[in-house]
């Protein structure tokens, strides 16, 4: 009885400290959604077009550092539920814990890109560069500085230990979490999808972007459906119950989200660097590497690591 108890209680030790990794990584991705939203809607502003060249090709680079602060703070999730099917395990501790660090450096330094291209908009370039200089400052300062000097005085602390099954409730609460965490990169580019449609700058754009930019609208409406949809069928068709088929349901869907959630950024890559560059040869290279850079982090890593562990798995059975 006692050993059934304690082999309860590191399996909920552990199945919590991942669940509040994952509210940690939906608390900073609210965070990259404002600036993420913020790269895409300033390529439609009026006043974009009378920015210098540079400051164009610097607000590119924050999109960029934005995209890849995005791309780490979801990648643990799927991850979760590609690899360890939505178990509690300490790989996944292991990896929100390592993606949401390194999430950390593109998002203060993407804060740094932004406020330099409005602070110089608005006064001119030293004052722009020096605000950037300071913005990065006090966020790698706060977020990293603060954290490192904290861990120093902590004791040594070791993992919760890997438990063999979870329980359903514990995997069905982290499941929406993770949902959670998807869905507020589809809220800010689908807001900026259908404003950017009706501005003058839109119209302006070949008929070929406008086309990339519709369909991309369409796939992230789907990713942002798919995403809510396990909430209301919990409710709707479970009373809100734990329910296995709705966890596997649930977990295909959240899986399934983040696919043309990846197209839907590509696409609208596509438009914000035309936009910059006016150059559709850019533009749909920066696309293309985008989607590529999304679908392996988001799909084809975590692919691999599942086949690693099935391979290893069976490594240790022939051998036993």
């Amino acid at each position: 009885m006692t050993k059934m108890f304690l082999h309860r209680s590191r399996c909920m030790e552990l199945g919590q400290k991942l669940k509040v990794a994952l509210d940690e990584s939906r608390l900073l991705i609210l965070g990259a959604q404002v600036l993420f939203g913020f790269q895409f809607q300033a390529a439609f502003q009026e006043a974009f077009t009378t920015l210098p060249t540079d400051m164009k090709m610097i607000h590119a680079a924050g999109l960029v550092l934005l995209l890849a602060s995005v791309c780490l703070l979801i990648t643990p999730s799927l991850q979760h539920q590609i690899v360890y099917a939505g178990e509690s395990r300490r790989g996944a501790l292991e990896a929100a814990t390592r993606y949401a660090s390194a999430s950390l450096l593109p998002l203060t330094l993407g804060l740094g890109v932004s406020s330099c291209v409005v602070f110089t908009h608005l006064f001119g370039r030293t004052v722009g560069c020096s605000v950037a200089i300071a913005m990065a400052l006090i966020g790698l300062s706060f977020l990293y500085g603060l954290g490192f000097a904290l861990k120093a005085l902590q004791k040594e602390k070791t993992m919760p230990t890997e438990e063999r099954t979870t329980p359903l409730k514990v995997k069905i609460e982290q499941m929406l979490t993770e949902a959670r965490v998807l869905i507020p990169g589809a809220q800010a580019l689908l807001g900026f999808q259908f404003v950017a449609t009706l501005t003058k700058s839109f119209q302006e754009l070949p008929e070929t972007l406008q086309l990339v930019h519709a369909g991309g609208l369409c796939a992230v409406a789907l990713a942002a459906m798919l995403l809510m949809t396990p909430a209301a069928v919990h409710r709707i068709a479970y009373d809100g119950e734990d329910n296995p088929t709705f966890f596997r349901i649930g977990s295909v869907l959240v899986i399934a989200g983040a696919f043309p959630l990846a197209i839907g950024i590509g696409a609208d890559v596509a438009v914000v660097f035309y936009k910059v560059t006016e150059s559709l040869g850019y533009s749909f290279a920066a696309a293309g590497a985008s989607l590529a850079i999304l679908l392996a982090a988001w799909f084809g890593y975590p692919a691999w690591l599942c086949h690693s562990q099935d391979a290893n798995a069976m490594s240790h059975r022939t051998t036993a």
